[in-house]
C-alpha cells in the first residue's frame, strides 16, 4: 500500500533540482545584471559581464575535456580571474582545486600529482614556483596563463592565455551548468593536517551551496554588500564567500595582497563594508587607521578566524569603527562553521569580560546539524560546565565528503558518526563552546596552518641535530609562529640563524621557526617528548 503522502507525489523536474552554488551565480546575473560584480584597480565588471565570461570559460574547459571529476588546479592571487574561476569551474562540472599561493614547489607538485590535475591555471606573478613544481610533477596538465599585470616573466610556461580561452568559446547554455547530482564533487582543498603531506578535502555541490547560504545568514549580510578580498581565495575557497557574495548580489573588491595601506585605501575609496581574515589582518588595519586618524562610518564588518583576537586588538578595532565577528572551523567543514552568538545583555559588561566572551567559538551555523563536545573514547557528550574538556565534533550537511584517495583517514575522521576535529574544548552552561587546545599540534600563524611534524622532519635532516620538537610560540605580528627546541649531537656546533636558514632552503618561509632554543628536551618515562612542557616554557 502506498502512503497517501507518497502516492503520485514523486520528485520531478518541476519540484526538485540538485543544490549547487552555480544557481547562486545565475541568479545574481539575472537580478543584478548591470550592477558591479568585481572591482580591481579601477576597473569594474558587472554581474552580467562576469556571468557571460564564466559561461565562456566553462565552455572552453569542456572543450579541453573537463567534465565530472576532472581536476582544475588554480595557482593565483586574489585577482579577478580567481573569482571568475570560482564560478566557471563548477559550471564546467569540473572540480576546483585552489592551491595555496604560499607553498613551495615541492608541495605544489605533490598536489598536482595527487589531484591528477588536468588543467593548471597559473598567475604569471607566481610563474617561478609553477615552473619548479611542473618540473617535479609527474602529471602534465594543460596550462592556462593568467596575466598578473605586474610584468612577470612567464617564459618556460607554454600555455594559452586566460583571455584567449574566453574569447574563443561560445557560452554554455545557462541550464547546462548544473551537476547531475548534488553529491558530485565541486572543490578540492588541501589541508596540512598533522603529517608532512597534506590531505585532499573533497566538497560537494550540496555542502558548498548550503554553506554559502549559511555564511550570508550568520553574518546578517545585507543586499549588495561590498566585500573586500583580504582573505586568500585558496583558504577553503575563501570560506565560500564567492558564492555568498553572489547570493546577495554583492561586489567582490580584489587586492593583489593584503597590505595594510592598500586595505585601508580600498575601505575608503571603494566603500567596502565586509572583510575577513586572521587576527593579524584586523590588527594591522585597525592600527594603521588609528595612526592616520581614520574612523569608518558606516562601520566595517570583520569576520575573524583562527585564534581569538586579543582584547587590545578588539578595543582598537572598535575605536576605529570595525565590528568583529569571531568564527571557528576547519577545511573539513568548508571553513568557518561556528560563530560566537552574541547576546545584547553582554554589551553592558566590562570590556575585558566582553573580549573573553567574544573569544568563544560559540554555536554551530544554522545549516550544520550538530556541534558537540564529546569524550573521543566513549562518544558521550561532556557536561556543559565550562571545565570538562572533550573533542569538538561536527555532524551534518556542511561536513566534507571525505579525504581524496585516503579511505583510512576518512574512516578515522568519521568514526562514531561524527567528524572529529582533533581540537579540544569545553561547552559552557549557556551552550557555547570554547576551544582549549589543539590535539593535532597544528600551529596557526597569520591564518596559515603549519604542521609541527613537517617542520621537525626538516630540522632532523641537519647533521648537527640529535633531537628536536616544534611548538607554537607567541608572536606579536603573526599571533603565533613555530619555535624549535633542539638538542645537538655531541661534538657539533650550530647557531639559531644557521638552522633557520637551513629550514628556509627547504620549506615555505612562513613554516620556518622564528626562534631556536638549544636545550634538553623534557620526556616522559617512555621517552616521548613532552610538548606541553615546552609550551609552558614559552
Amino acid at each position: 500500500m502506498v502512503a497517501k503522502y507518497d502516492d503520485g507525489l514523486d520528485k520531478c523536474g518541476a519540484n526538485h533540482a540538485p543544490l549547487s552554488p552555480v544557481s547562486l551565480v545565475r541568479r545574481a546575473a539575472q537580478a543584478y545584471a548591470e550592477q558591479p560584480a568585481i572591482i580591481f584597480e579601477g576597473s569594474t565588471r558587472s554581474w552580467g559581464e562576469v556571468y557571460d565570461r564564466c559561461l565562456r570559460m566553462a565552455a572552453g574547459l569542456r572543450a579541453k575535456g573537463v567534465g565530472k571529476d576532472s581536476t582544475v588546479a588554480v595557482l593565483c592571487r586574489n585577482l579577478p580571474a580567481a573569482v571568475e574561476l570560482s564560478y566557471a569551474v563548477p559550471m564546467s562540472r569540473g572540480v576546483l582545486n585552489m592551491i595555496n599561493t604560499r607553498l613551495g614547489a615541492d608541495d605544489v607538485a605533490y598536489i598536482l600529482d595527487h589531484a591528477e590535475a588536468e588543467i593548471f591555471f597559473v598567475d604569471t606573478g607566481l610563474a617561478d614556483v609553477a615552473r619548479q613544481a611542473l618540473a617535479l610533477a609527474k602529471v602534465r596538465p594543460q596550462i592556462i596563463l593568467i596575466d598578473g599585470g605586474d610584468g612577470e616573466d612567464a617564459s618556460g610556461l607554454a600555455g594559452l592565455a586566460y583571455e584567449e580561452v574566453i574569447k574563443a568559446a561560445e557560452p554554455l547554455d545557462a541550464w547546462d551548468t548544473m551537476p547531475d547530482d548534488e553529491w558530485d564533487a565541486v572543490a578540492l582543498n588541501y589541508t596540512s593536517g598533522t603529517t608532512a603531506r597534506p590531505k585532499g578535502v573533497v566538497y560537494s555541490h550540496r555542502g558548498l551551496y548550503l554553506t554559502s547560504i549559511g555564511t550570508a545568514l550568520e553574518w546578517s549580510m545585507p543586499a549588495q554588500p561590498r566585500y573586500l578580498w583580504t582573505l586568500p581565495l585558496f583558504h577553503c575557497n575563501g570560506w565560500c564567500f564567492p558564492w555568498a557574495i553572489a547570493a546577495k548580489g554583492g561586489v567582490n573588491i580584489c587586492l593583489r595582497a593584503p597590505v595594510a595601506a592598500d586595505i585601508l585605501h580600498a575601505l575608503q575609496s571603494e566603500g567596502a563594508t565586509h572583510m575577513c581574515g586572521a587576527p593579524i589582518v584586523l590588527n594591522m588595519v585597525a592600527t594603521l587607521a588609528q595612526e592616520r586618524g581614520v574612523t569608518f562610518s558606516p562601520r566595517v564588518q570583520f569576520m575573524a578566524g583562527g585564534a581569538a583576537p586579543p582584547a587590545a586588538v578588539l578595543a582598537r578595532a572598535d575605536a576605529v569603527g570595525i565590528d568583529v565577528t569571531h568564527v571557528y572551523g576547519l577545511t573539513e567543514v568548508y571553513g568557518p562553521m561556528t560563530v560566537c552568538a552574541w547576546r545584547q545583555e553582554w554589551d553592558k559588561l566590562p570590556a575585558e569580560e566582553r573580549a573573553h566572551l567574544r573569544a568563544r567559538q560559540g554555536v554551530n551555523y544554522v545549516i550544520e546539524e550538530e556541534l558537540s563536545v564529546r569524550d573521543p573514547a566513549t562518544m558521550a557528550e561532556v557536561p556543559p560546565d565550562g571545565k570538562t574538556m572533550g573533542e569538538i565534533m561536527f555532524r551534518g550537511n556542511a561536513v566534507m565528503k571525505g579525504y581524496l584517495k585516503n579511505p583510512d583517514a576518512t574512516g578515522s575522521a568519521f568514526a562514531g558518526g561524527h567528524f572529529r576535529s582533533g581540537d579540544l574544548g569545553v561547552r559552557h552552561p549557556d551552550g557555547q563552546i570554547e576551544l582549549k587546545d589543539r590535539s593535532k599540534d597544528i600551529i596557526i600563524s597569520g591564518g596559515e596552518n603549519i604542521s609541527s611534524i613537517e617542520v621537525e622532519g626538516v630540522i632532523y635532516k641537519h647533521p648537527a641535530v640529535s633531537e628536536a620538537a616544534v611548538v607554537a610560540g607567541p608572536h606579536e605580528k603573526w599571533g603565533e609562529t613555530p619555535v624549535a627546541f633542539v638538542e645537538l649531537k655531541q661534538g657539533f656546533a650550530l647557531t639559531a640563524d644557521e638552522l633557520i636558514a637551513f629550514c628556509r632552503e627547504r620549506l615555505a618561509h612562513y613554516k620556518c621557526p622564528t626562534r631556536v632554543l638549544f636545550e634538553a628536551l623534557p620526556k616522559t618515562s617512555t621517552g616521548k617528548i613532552q610538548k606541553t612542557e615546552l609550551r609552558k616554557r614559552l
